[in-house]
This record gives structure tokens, sequence and C-alpha cells, in this order.
């Protein structure tokens, strides 16, 4: 049945004249929007003051660090030397190459930037993100899906799939279990604890994410294909997205020990002092 449906699916949601405009861009736009509104009433909750004008910064920055971060992730670490050679294939971005650790990165610079204008916490700003960031990656993956990219292992499961540059094989979905570990689950732990009152130390949602996300990811390379251009950097085994993966652990880990034993409370905005001039 999945195999049916992802041979009825089209990348192409619809024309805008001689546009075509494709599920993997709208995942992006309704990702970062729908994310907006869930960091608003996150917000909200923590009694945290964020206004309109913080979320628009907010999202322009995002989206300028998610693709610029997210794209040269992918010339750095899976390029492969290719850009090396063909520099303006860089800008190339309707040949595909996006990496989310790049993207990550690029997040992470963008939020600090921010952070800084809003005379906000960091920390405070990054769990507010990392809350609403799974949704995002959930639909990102559902459309790497729908694109027939990012496919897995040769499986004789019942849900195998044969994608059309898989060859003749029945392939894990490996996008589709990204977006149940990386989206969904993610979502559902990281708002169950954002309801928690008071909410956790500043740093916690992100140590969290970060720790999630790189044991889910690795878990999820033992089954999905390397690049063809990389290929296995050790054995029949090791991936380039174990290998990024591994610092998140890491970082992970780190980030929640520094907020256990700062216990730093969740802090906003400062309060405007002359809230009638703009």
């Amino acid at each position: 049945m999945l195999n049916d449906l992802y041979h009825a699916l089209d990348p192409v949601a619809f024309y805008l004249g001689p546009f075509a405009v494709r599920w993997y861009g709208l995942g992006y736009i309704v990702g970062l929007l729908l994310g907006a509104l869930i960091l608003l009433k996150v917000a909200k909750r923590w009694q945290i003051r964020f206004t309109l004008d913080a979320l628009l910064t907010l999202l322009v920055a995002a989206t300028l660090g998610i693709i610029i971060g997210a794209r040269l992730g992918y010339v750095l670490f899976y390029g492969a030397g290719y850009y090396l050679e063909n520099p303006l294939a860089i800008f190339d971005l309707s040949g595909g190459g996006m990496s989310f650790h790049g993207g990550l990165i690029g997040m992470l610079v963008a939020a600090w930037i921010v952070a800084r204008l809003l005379k906000m916490p960091l920390t405070t700003l990054g769990d507010l993100i990392v809350i609403a960031a799974p949704l995002g990656i959930c639909l990102v993956r559902i459309t790497n899906f729908i694109n027939g990219e990012l496919w897995g292992a040769t499986t004789d499961l019942p849900w195998g799939v044969v994608f059309e540059t898989g060859g003749s094989l029945p392939r894990h979905p490996t996008q589709l279990y990204e977006a149940a570990l990386e989206g969904l689950l993610m979502l559902a732990i990281m708002l169950v604890l954002a309801r928690r009152r008071p909410p956790l130390p500043r740093g916690s949602y992100m140590g969290l994410f970060l720790l999630l996300y790189g044991v889910f990811r690795t878990a999820v390379e033992f089954v999905r294909q390397p690049d063809v251009q990389l290929g296995y950097l050790a054995g029949d085994w090791l991936t380039m997205g174990m290998l990024l993966s591994l610092p998140l652990v890491v970082a992970g880990v780190g980030l929640l020990v520094y907020s256990r034993k700062t216990k730093h409370p969740q802090q906003g905005m400062p309060e405007d002092p002359h809230p009638g001039a703009r």
C-alpha cells in the first residue's frame, strides 16, 4: 500500500503559470509558519514576552540561516570535491542537495543574532525554537519521500517501496522513519515537556533536542543508503550522517548537564520602557 501511495504522488503540488510549486518547498514554508505558531503558544504558556515584530525578525533570519546553512553544509559535508571544480553549482538549488546538520548550524547562527537583537538569552530562544522544529523536520522528510530521495537499503518487509531512482527492488522508506522519529515522536516529547510548570531550566530543551535527534538519526542511518558519491566512510556501516550526528549527542548531553547545574529560569525579552514609541 505504501508503494502504491508513493507512485500515486507527484513531487509538484501545483503550477503557477510556468512555475512548478513543489511539495519540498512547501514543506519548508508550512513548517516555518506552523512552527512560529507553536513558538508563540509556548512563549505565552511560559509567560515570556515575545512580540510579533520579534517573531517576524526570527522568521526572516531562520529562513536565511536554514537555507544558506543547509546548502553550504551539503557542499562541505557531501560534495566530495565536486563543488571545488564547479563552484557555480553551489547556487543551483534545483539539483537538490541540502544538509540537515548544515541547516542546524545556520539556524543556530541566526538564533544567536536574533537573541542579541532582542536582548534575550540564546538558551531561552533556542528552547522555544527546538520545541517547534520537529514539525518542520517531519514535513520535509515526508516531502523527501514524495521526491523519491534519501531511501534506504533493500528490504522484503511489506512496507518496502520501489523508488524510481533506487532500482527494481523494494527499499526501506527511511524518509518516513525519520519523519516519525525525528518529527512526530520528538514533537510529542517536546510539547509534553513544554507544558511543565515551571518549564525546565534554560537550555534543557535544546540539549534534549540535540541528543534525541543525534540518536534517532544514527539509528535510521543503519538502514539508510549513504550518498553515492561518498559511500560508507568505514566498513559497511559508518556514514557521514552518523559522523555528523555524534557531536550533536555530545553537545546535547553537555547542555543537559549545564542546564541541570545552573538551573537558570526561562527569560524573555526585556520590557519596552517606551511602549508607545516605534
